[in-house]
């Protein structure tokens, strides 16, 4: 209430409590306690009397429309001429009500407080609408891009277990494990783009935080200013995670470059720690990235995790949004603590999980062909290169088609295979249906499939063992030569 009658305000509040309203009062006569007011608390509507000495109600309503553009306005005043009230309005007030006639005022009240409300949640609505529209189209870049990234990287997940199937020499292994390496990364890079806008889970991995730092100082090293340092406390060297290898990089790395950009014109220390915690359920890792840059106000820190919401000039506002992704896909969570001023720290609470036992295939051999047919069926079409070329150099005989149909008649012409290699994503004839088909033209051999193996085909007029083998995407070529040599070795007599 922008009132100084005391008993004028308490005459209101009355008249309004006594018409059911639940409704707490805070009543300023001058600009400083209304500026104040403002300042310290959050109002649903502001009624205000048009003269006041040394102030006025249009005053009022200026300062507050300079404020909120939303919050209700309604004039409550002994003399308010049509003119008077005609401009009121154009300057954003909402109502006006004489005090000789305070009956109307409860329901000026009540509609002003409630079309308010539902101007909010329409614009609330509307800014969900578009973020959605903005994902969508997110949604549809990374698709294309990804695409395309996975058709160049393809040759490198391929050609190093070629390389290793071919020479003894340890330079040669070491290489090749660095390009598969490098090609995997990139891969799961191309992929995570997709897991954002999905909000799917890649594929997992035991990361050893004491490497995952390592490789995180290598990363930052070039994009630090002189006056900002870098620290990464001593950590356990059996600390080891089970997630992805990539996603988790990259959460790290938006943290820290978060801290460095918060510390542009001071200067300071961004420290790196990890230590490992005991909560309920086990134990977990508590990953610390601390900065003493700007700081954050409680405003900033409660849309730190919304999608676009950025305080950087040039950000994109999803940097953090898909480190709290990447964290809540671990069960963890991510607390913030930070002071204007006085910097910012980043807690991730993340369970632990214990090493795996995989082996490591450098170097494997495995069985040289003698002919034997393979049909490959995949629409990728470098991928079915690459296959068809690393299978005839490992002594088989490949016969590849892009699709189901195509499939059909390249047996029509040249009749069965020893093993069938079909992507599970194939056009025109969909997998299930070419394996039924393959059945009725009198093919019993090994199907092995290139697809999810969480996820494998079925179908009721399918036996339990019709897929020998399903091969997780991106192939790794290893995987791929082993698969065919137990399936072909598992037709042999015994």
């Amino acid at each position: 209430m922008v009132e100084d009658c005391s008993e004028d305000a308490e005459l209101l509040s009355e008249q309004l409590l006594e018409s059911g309203l639940q409704a707490r009062f805070h009543r300023v006569d001058s600009e400083p306690a209304l500026r104040d007011a403002l300042a310290r608390e959050r109002f649903d509507v502001v009624l205000s009397d048009l003269s006041l000495p040394g102030f006025s109600g249009m005053e009022a309503l200026r300062i507050l429309r300079e404020r909120d553009a939303e919050l209700p306005f309604i004039f409550v005043s002994g003399t308010i001429g049509e003119e008077t009230a005609v401009d009121a309005l154009h300057r954003g007030a909402n109502d006006y009500v004489l005090k000789q006639n305070p009956a109307r005022l409860p329901n000026a009240v009540a509609r002003a407080v409630r079309e308010a409300r539902n101007a909010r949640e329409r614009e609330l609505a509307e800014k969900e609408l578009m973020r959605s529209q903005r994902l969508d189209c997110l949604a549809m870049l990374a698709a294309g891009l990804s695409h395309d990234l996975r058709n160049v990287l393809q040759p490198l997940l391929i050609v190093p277990d070629l390389l290793n199937s071919y020479s003894d020499d340890p330079n040669i292994h070491r290489l090749s494990s660095l390009i598969a390496e490098s090609g995997r990364r990139g891969h799961e890079m191309a992929e995570s783009m997709l897991a954002f806008v999905r909000g799917s889970h890649r594929a997992s991995e035991d990361v050893a935080v004491a490497q995952l730092f390592q490789a995180v100082q290598l990363l930052l090293q070039g994009t630090l200013p002189r006056d900002i340092q870098l620290v990464c406390e001593p950590l356990e060297e059996d600390l080891v995670i089970r997630c992805n290898h990539i996603e988790f990089q990259q959460c790290l790395v938006n943290l820290a470059l978060n801290g460095v950009q918060a510390m542009r014109e001071r200067g300071g220390e961004l420290r790196l720690s990890a230590r490992r915690a005991t909560h309920e359920g086990g134990d977990h890792l508590c990953i610390r990235i601390s900065d003493r840059g700007c700081g954050m106000d409680a405003n900033t820190r409660a849309r730190l995790f919304t999608p676009f919401f950025t305080t950087k000039p040039d950000g994109t506002g999803l940097g953090l949004m898909s480190c709290k992704r990447f964290v809540d896909s671990l069960q963890g969570r991510i607390v913030v603590e930070s002071e204007v001023g006085q910097g910012t720290t980043f807690e991730l609470h993340l369970p632990l999980r214990a090493p795996g036992a995989d082996g490591d295939a450098a170097g494997e051999r495995f069985a040289v062909g003698n002919g034997q047919r393979i049909l490959l069926v995949d629409g990728d079409g470098t991928r079915l290169s690459l296959l068809a070329n690393a299978l005839d150099s490992q002594g088989y005989e490949p016969q590849i088609a892009v699709d189901g149909a195509a499939a059909l008649r390249l047996l029509a012409r040249e009749g069965l295979p020893s093993v069938a290699i079909i992507d599970s994503d194939i056009l025109m004839l969909s997998a299930v249906s070419l394996l039924l088909a393959l059945r009725d033209a009198g093919f019993d051999g090994p199907v092995i499939t290139l697809g999810d193996p969480a996820d494998p085909l079925r179908h009721d007029a399918l036996p339990s063992d019709a897929v020998a083998a399903v091969l997780q995407k991106p192939l790794q070529m290893s995987a791929v030569f082993r698969a065919v040599e137990v399936a072909l070795r598992a037709r042999e007599p015994a």
